[in-house]
């Protein structure tokens, strides 16, 4: 075991760092539905770690980022809220990536007192550029 060098971004931050490292890799680790229908950052790939409809974690995951990206370039990982991302960070700082980024917030940002998301946070809050089907 050896302690996470994940690094935690506010949205901003993350958008930030794309722009000044075009090397860097961005996933977006929602289920499908939620890439197509809910909507997705502008030049975010989709590999799931999780998805419907049984929810079990994508036994490909670490193999489907490597396709897209070498264990040397950055890796910037977004989920809805910025659980599940942390998940994959780890998957992926286990199999040898060393320079990964959570996306604090996620896409939607975190539950609202109505439990509405995208109030509070989250990308589409900060009016990042992000797209739909």
């Amino acid at each position: 075991w050896h302690p996470s060098a994940m690094k935690h971004l506010k949205p901003l931050e993350a958008q930030k760092l794309l722009q000044e490292q075009p090397q860097a890799v961005f996933i977006d680790c929602r289920s499908e539905m939620e890439y197509l229908f809910v909507g997705h950052p502008v030049g975010a790939q989709h590999v799931a770690w999780n998805d419907g409809p049984d929810w079990e974690v994508n036994p490909h995951f670490v193999g489907q980022v490597k396709k897209i990206a070498s264990m040397h370039r950055p890796v910037v990982l977004i989920c809805r809220s910025g659980h599940r991302s942390i998940d994959a960070g780890l998957a992926l700082e286990e199999a040898g990536f060393k320079e990964v980024y959570n996306i604090l917030e996620g896409f939607e940002g975190p539950l609202d007192d109505s439990h509405h998301r995208g109030t509070l946070g989250g990308w589409r809050k900060e009016g990042l550029p992000w797209e739909q089907l």
